[in-house]
């Protein structure tokens, strides 16, 4: 038995990680091995496009990573069990099999070009071209597989560390048709890049932290006046504990009938999810506000344990409401009322984002200029601030880090 047919039996046998079939490059890959023995033509056709699919992702002088990478995020019962902290739990028959599976992908890894080309039954026939065919170079498997020995816990390490599945390839999420999809290039913000609103910043912060440590914590409402930071503080509180197993998924707020489809989708991951729903308001008591309101309290489809929903919000309120609105005929007017105003108290934690007042502002802008290393003095500064911020009709975070770059211009 060959090499390359060694390897074609070991892919097929597979078990725990029978997945990463699924993926391109080790299909692409699979379909190469199984075509060893069939007509050149066939052959070379699984050679081009094996190589190009690892080429387009970038992985041509890292085959042997490329492989051992599809492993790492592959979703299946012991991954699910090693990002939960729970292998322990699992039969001694289902470490075995991983530890297999783990052996047969550093095994096929191992592969060269030249070894399929060697191996294939009618090398003869092809010598002519064979030798001007592109080669990938092996290159290192991934640092969670390097010095694998029958020993899983650097690889259950990892899962615990950084999740499974696509949760561990990515960060943020959007719901988008019907199902999470990642979002491959996150903001990158961080909490320190933030100047003002310390104490705002700092409840939120608290909250996510306690969250994270299982302790007690709520839903979040960030509301107040536009250009604040409230988005930003969210983005850039789920981009300071994403290593601790948190993720962040967003949803459309015309989408909030979905809401019970998605908590079906993350209820069982053993990562926390932030569900971000941005810009929050409703101009009626329509579908998506009920929907909302019955999963922050009270009904059957309500955010499991592993989840908390922040919002953003220009208004307290998230109804809007007109003097129209309290001029009606209804016998309970108050109840009508009261029910108006009752989804933003559903928020545990409601954190108020106001506008700066002029040395709060001027504040901001005096950081962000001296982080940036502008030269102006304070005085000229608050000159050029007051100018900006009067000709975008107000003074706002927003509008002091607008007015920072703008001297860049």
């Amino acid at each position: 038995m060959n090499k390359t047919e060694k390897s074609l039996l070991l892919f097929s046998s597979l078990s725990v990680f029978k997945g990463i079939l699924n993926r391109s490059v080790p299909k692409a890959f699979y379909n190469l091995l199984l075509s060893r023995d069939k007509p050149p033509v066939e052959f070379l056709s699984a050679y081009g496009d094996f190589f190009s699919m690892l080429s387009q992702r970038g992985y041509s002088d890292r085959f042997a990573y490329c492989l051992t990478e599809a492993a790492l995020f592959d979703e299946n019962y012991f991954t699910k069990a090693a990002a939960g902290g729970k292998t322990a739990l699992l039969p001694q028959n289902v470490i075995d099999a991983v530890i297999r599976d783990c052996k047969a992908i550093e095994y096929v890894s191992s592969l060269t070009a030249d070894d399929i080309i060697n191996d294939y039954k009618y090398s003869d026939e092809i010598k002519e071209i064979s030798d001007d065919l592109p080669r990938w170079e092996k290159g290192s498997p991934a640092q969670a597989f390097m010095g694998f020995e029958n020993n899983i816990s650097t690889l259950a390490d990892f899962y615990r560390e950084n999740g499974c599945g696509m949760f561990a390839r990515y960060r943020a999420f959007i719901w988008r048709d019907g199902d999470i999809q990642p979002v491959v290039h996150p903001d990158s913000i961080s909490l320190p890049s933030f100047v003002g609103y310390e104490r705002q910043r700092n409840q939120v912060l608290e909250n996510t932290r306690s969250f994270i440590e299982n302790k007690s914590c709520n839903n979040c409402l960030l509301y107040g006046d536009k250009g604040t930071g409230k988005s930003s503080t969210v983005k850039a509180i789920a981009n300071q504990f994403r290593n601790q197993g948190l993720r962040i998924v967003e949803m459309p707020k015309e989408r909030l009938v979905d809401f019970p489809i998605l908590v079906d989708k993350i209820a069982a991951l053993p990562m926390k999810f932030i569900i971000f729903i941005d810009d929050l308001s409703f101009q009626k008591q329509d579908q998506s506000y009920t929907s909302l309101k019955a999963v922050l309290e009270g009904g059957l489809a309500s955010r499991p344990e592993n989840t908390l929903i922040y919002a953003t919000s220009n208004r307290r309120h998230l109804v809007k409401e007109s003097f129209a609105d309290r001029d009606t005929d209804d016998v309970n007017r108050r109840d009508n009322m009261e029910e108006t105003l009752s989804l933003s108290d559903r928020f545990g934690l409601s954190v108020c984002f106001s506008v700066p007042a002029k040395d709060q502002y001027l504040e901001i802008v005096f950081e962000l200029a001296r982080k940036n290393g502008i030269k102006l003095s304070d005085e000229e500064l608050e000159l050029k601030a007051e100018k900006f911020a009067l000709s975008r009709g107000g003074r706002s975070p927003r509008c002091a880090k607008q007015f920072v770059e703008s001297l860049f211009c």
